[in-house]
């Protein structure tokens, strides 16, 4: 079959990223092709009209298009697309894959991170460690640490890494109820399935509700005011998808008001979060700098990708691991 992508002596692959340094880990790999590393957009302009193949993520914006004239194949390194415009690739036949899987573990993880977090008040804890207060027992329960068997998790979006939350909350002993586009594609390790025109009739029987969904024109605001005031006053909020998902100044209402008991927050509307934010101090959230998706192996798991789909196109088949466009 014909290459879709230039043969390797003559193929140029740039990769984009202000923190990523994958080049030297890449070109250990001995593939045989030339690569270069940029951390900025100036220098991503300088090199883009010489690009076969880019592998990138934040610093993609899509008035780079018409810069990318050799451009074949863009690997992106987030799962979350929503940054590209899927149809411009296509009408220049560019192919596309999402990094879809490559954070699985991590987002998954740092999700129950944050659920333990609140449930046994490790960040109280951590504070009154700082204070050298040591805590006296608790005769109101309500203020005691709190255990998750029996209670139920309810996971908006049970794609990759929703469906490994759910396998990890059974481990707990939590019932899980899944929300995902379509539920025929099955339930996973939920116990239940349904569909995103249910989640105002599922909120309220969540003592967890978790975000992994991507942003998309349907997910958008998603957990506007009404949804948030649908929480439980004991439920807790955890959100590891995308800031828009969120209708924040409800959430923050919600909050201030203690509507609900708190909330674990990777994502915000804006990112870095604005200094003045109120989120910063609120005793009840647990905040951190978009870092659910960050670990040691990340990288590689992206390059795992990338490799797959560098053999599958030499060999003419446009059949990609996560192909979008």
């Amino acid at each position: 079959m014909t290459p879709l992508i230039p043969a390797k002596d003559k193929l140029r692959l740039c990769f984009a990223h202000a923190a990523f340094d994958m080049k030297p880990i890449f070109d250990g790999f001995g593939r045989g092709i030339e690569t270069v590393q940029v951390f900025n957009r100036d220098d991503l302009l300088a090199c883009l009209p010489e690009v076969d193949v880019l592998v990138i993520s934040a610093l993609w914006k899509n008035d780079l298009l018409p810069v990318a004239g050799r451009l074949k194949y863009l690997q992106s390194i987030s799962s979350g697309m929503n940054q590209y415009d899927l149809a411009a690739f296509r009408d220049r036949g560019i192919y596309v894959s999402s990094g879809q899987g490559v954070n699985r573990n991590a987002v998954s993880e740092h999700a129950f991170g944050l659920i333990l977090s609140l449930t046994r008040r490790l960040a109280l804890a951590r504070d009154n460690q700082h204070k050298a207060f040591w805590r006296p027992d608790q005769t109101d329960p309500m203020q005691r640490e709190d255990e998750l068997p029996g209670k139920t998790l309810l996971i908006v979006g049970l794609g990759t890494i929703g469906d490994r939350i759910a396998r990890l909350a059974k481990a707990f002993d939590m019932k899980v109820i899944g929300v995902r586009r379509d539920p025929a594609h099955g339930a996973g390790a939920a116990d239940e399935v349904h569909s995103f025109h249910d989640l105002k009739v599922l909120i309220p029987r969540a003592d967890v509700v978790v975000l992994s969904c991507p942003l998309t024109e349907e997910t958008r605001n998603l957990m506007d005011a009404g949804a948030i005031g649908l929480l439980k006053p004991t439920a807790f909020f955890i959100n590891v998808a995308r800031g828009g998902c969120v209708e924040e100044e409800a959430l923050i209402a919600a909050l201030k008001a203690g509507r609900f008991a708190g909330a674990g927050i990777d994502v915000t509307a804006v990112e870095p979060l604005p200094a003045d934010s109120p989120l910063w101090s609120m005793p009840n959230v647990i905040l951190t700098p978009h870092a659910a998706g960050e670990t040691r192996k990340y990288e590689r798991n992206v390059l795992e990708i990338l490799t797959r789909n560098l053999d599958r196109l030499w060999a003419g088949d446009d059949a990609l691991v996560n192909r979008v466009a």
